[in-house]
């Protein structure tokens, strides 16, 4: 049995370490309610760029744009998983990094290429470690990410898709549903899906005042030309947006268990302390005893 000051380091080392996990659930609460913030004062923007798109594109033909591009024979895809630059948020990368290690087999085993993009140095880091080439990685920004962000990842996509070096780009993220639960998501990008274009089948009374015929300036072939580069943006934001929010509901949920699990320890090794000192302090009356035997 371990002596009692062996166990009375073993308790104030837990004692620490519960101080630490628990700042960090407090830092990691306080930084999710910041971002489900942010989540929520972005969904007008973006439910607006999409009514936006669908009255554009009811105005001119959706042909002709490179990033609309269907490309049937698709020999290359791009798989960018959005992961968080720091661990101690149980299995919020792992997951991601998971699902994109399965669909790049699948991919693989249909006979197309694959190239890999990614944000966050964990997955860089656990991409690299399995000998995959990583062909651009944007690290330090996703517990907070800002729209100049998702705009450079956008624009890299872009680029590899107009000059057919991806002929579809794939993103995995975890998508924020609660501080318990995220789920993680495939979701195509480019070629910009066609249900972007698709109305809700219910329509608000505000929406329906809006529809008439508009006269465009300049030309909607223009304003539609301009406004799918916004949106490729913007999904790409919603989808940090999301990622960031579960990161920091991840964390602050494993640092919930891990305080839990050393209260727990500490109040088992407490146990163990107090039955090592009773066994201590039995021992030396049993000397004291046997002591005086002796001398009477």
């Amino acid at each position: 049995m371990a002596s009692v000051q062996d166990i009375k380091r073993r308790i104030r080392s837990n004692q620490n370490t519960g101080k630490i996990t628990k700042a960090m659930e407090l830092v990691s609460a306080a930084k999710l309610r910041r971002a489900e913030a942010r989540i929520e004062a972005t969904r007008p923007y973006a439910q607006r760029m999409r009514e936006l798109m669908i009255g554009t594109a009811r105005a001119t033909p959706a042909r002709g744009f490179p990033l609309l591009e269907e490309r049937e024979d698709a020999k290359t895809v791009a798989i960018v998983p959005l992961t968080g630059d720091r661990g101690l948020a149980g299995g919020f990368n792992a997951q991601v990094i998971r699902r994109a290690v399965a669909l790049e087999r699948e991919l693989r085993g249909g006979g197309q290429d694959v190239r890999w993009l990614v944000a966050g140095k964990k997955g860089r880091s656990t991409l690299r470690f399995r000998r995959y080439d990583v062909d651009d990685a944007w690290v330090d920004f996703t517990d907070r990410p800002e729209y100049s962000d998702a705009a450079a990842i956008a624009r890299r996509l872009a680029e590899l898709f107009t000059e057919r070096e991806a002929d579809r780009v794939v993103i995995v993220y975890n998508r924020f549903v609660s501080a318990l639960t995220q789920t993680v998501e495939t979701e195509d990008v480019l070629p910009i899906p066609r249900h972007a274009f698709e109305e809700d089948e219910e329509k608000t009374a505000h929406e329906i005042a809006l529809e008439g015929d508009f006269i465009y300036e300049p030309e909607p072939e223009l304003i539609l030309e301009r406004l799918l580069p916004a949106y490729l943006e913007t999904t790409i934001y919603r989808a940090l947006l999301e990622s960031a929010a579960s990161e920091h509901g991840a964390r602050m949920t494993a640092m919930r268990n891990a305080s839990k699990n050393v209260e727990e320890l500490v109040e088992r090794l407490t146990l163990e302390m107090n039955r090592a000192r009773q066994a201590e302090i039995t021992q030396e009356i049993l000397e004291v005893v046997a002591g005086a035997d002796a001398l009477g």
